[in-house]
C-alpha cells in the first residue's frame, strides 16, 4: 500500500518510521531531513544524464535512460530498504515528490512493503522548515561573558523540566574563534536550519524557551533572522562569575587542547587582539602558561560581549550575581530570580 502525506503526518509518522531519502548522495550531503538515510535512486553523475536527456530530449528519454541506469540496482534497493525498515514500514521523499520517489514507492510496494510518500517532496519540507522560524516562542536568554559556564548551565536547566535548545551543539560550535575545539564539523547553513526547525517544532509556545545569548553567526552557521530577532528583544538572565573563576574554567576546556590549533585561532583574531597580546598570547601557549594565555584573550572577548550588550534594551538585562561556575548551583539562582522576578511562568520544582 502506498500512501502520500502531508508535511506534519509525514513528520510525525517519522518519530517511529525510518525515513529513506532518494536523492543522490551530493543532495543528501548538501542538507537532508535529520535521521534520514541515503537510499539514491541515481548518483550524482546519473543525476546529470538524466536531467540533460529530459531537457535536451524528451520526459519519456529520460525515463527510458533512468530504467536503463537502475535496472540492476533495483534488488539491492530492496535489500537496503530491509536493513533499514526490517518492519517494512518506511516513508520516502525526493526533491519534489515525483518520479524517483515514485519509482521506489512501487518497487518497495511491490514487495509488500508499507510506503508513505512526503507530497511535495524535501522541496515541501524546506518551506516547513522556514515556517518555524515565523513562530512566535516566549524566549529566555542565558548570557554572561566568556568562560561563565552558560552552555553546562543551559544544559542543567533540562533536569529542572526548562526547555531548551543548545545552538551551539546544533552548529557544532562554541561561538569563538576556539569554537571548533579543534574537532568539532560544523553542518551547512541548510542542514542546521533544518536541526533547528525539528528542536523548535518540538516546543511548547506557552512556556519560556531557554536559549544562550549568541551572535548572529556561530562559527559558519547564522540564526536565522526571525529567530534572531527575537532572542535580541527577550529578557536577559546575565550570570556574574569572578574572573578567576572564569580563567579557571576556561583553562580546563581550552587548556588541553592542541598547542598549533590555539596558536593558529589566536591568530585569526589577532588584529583585533593587536600585535603585542597576540604575541603575548602566542608565547603563554608555547610555553604551557595557559591561564596568562586565557587572561589575554579574555580582554578582548569580555570588550566584544560588552558591546553585544550595549545593543540591548538595559531593562532587558538581569543580572544574576555567582559565586562560581557550578552549574546546578547557578541554574537554582537563575530559577529562583525568573519566578521572583515574574518573568515567566518558570516552575524550578518542577
Amino acid at each position: 500500500m502506498i500512501q502520500t502525506l502531508d508535511i506534519d503526518k509525514f513528520l510525525q509518522l517519522a518519530e517511529t518510521i525510518p525515513v529513506i531519502d532518494v536523492r543522490t548522495p551530493l543532495e543528501f550531503a548538501h542538507a537532508h531531513i535529520p535521521n534520514a538515510h541515503n537510499l539514491p535512486i541515481f548518483s550524482n553523475d546519473e543525476r546529470v544524464q538524466v536531467g540533460t536527456t529530459y531537457k535536451q530530449k524528451s520526459r519519456e528519454a529520460a525515463i527510458l535512460l533512468g530504467f536503463d541506469l537502475t535496472g540492476p540496482k533495483w534488488s539491492g534497493f530492496i535489500k537496503q530498504a530491509l536493513k533499514i525498515a526490517p518492519q517494512k514500514k518506511i516513508l520516502i521523499h525526493c526533491w519534489r515528490g515525483g518520479m524517483r520517489s515514485g519509482a521506489m514507492a512501487w518497487a518497495l510496494n511491490l514487495y509488500g512493503f508499507e510506503v508513505f510518500l512526503l507530497e511535495g517532496g524535501y522541496k515541501r519540507y524546506r518551506n516547513w522548515v522556514l515556517d518555524q522560524f515565523k513562530e512566535t516562542y516566549s524566549i529566555l536568554i542565558l548570557g554572561g561573558m566568556t568562560g561563565s559556564g552558560k552552555t553546562k548551565t543551559l544544559n542543567q536547566l533540562k533536569d529542572y523540566s526548562q526547555q531548551v535548545i543548545d545552538l551551539e551543539d546544533l552548529a557544532q560550535h562554541q561561538g569563538s574563534s576556539y569554537g571548533s575545539m579543534g574537532q568539532l564539523n560544523q553542518p551547512g547553513q541548510e542542514q542546521f536550519e533544518n536541526l533547528l526547525a525539528r528542536e523548535l517544532n518540538k516546543i511548547d509556545k506557552n512556556t519560556p524557551l531557554w536559549l544562550e545569548d549568541e551572535s548572529l553567526s556561530i562559527g559558519r552557521c547564522f540564526i536565522p533572522n526571525p529567530i534572531f530577532h527575537q532572542m535580541r528583544l527577550a529578557p536577559v538572565m546575565k550570570i556574574i562569575v569572578p574572573f578567576q573563576e572564569r580563567v579557571d574554567f576556561l583553562v580546563k576546556e581550552y587548556g588541553v587542547l592542541d598547542k598549533e590549533f590555539l596558536i593558529e585561532s589566536t591568530l585569526r583574531i589577532g588584529k583585533r587582539l593587536g600585535p603585542e597580546q597576540t604575541r603575548d598570547a602566542i608565547l603563554a601557549i608555547r610555553e604551557n602558561r595557559m591561564d596568562d594565555f586565557i587572561k589575554i584573550v579574555l580582554v578582548y572577548y569580555d570588550k566584544t560581549y560588552a558591546n553585544g550588550q550595549g545593543k540591548r534594551e538595559k531593562e532587558s538585562i538581569h543580572i544574576i550575581q555567582c559565586s562560581s561556575t557550578d552549574a546546578e548551583e547557578n541554574c537554582r539562582l537563575l530559577l529562583n530570580h525568573v519566578k521572583s522576578e515574574s518573568l515567566n511562568n518558570v516552575d524550578i520544582e518542577s
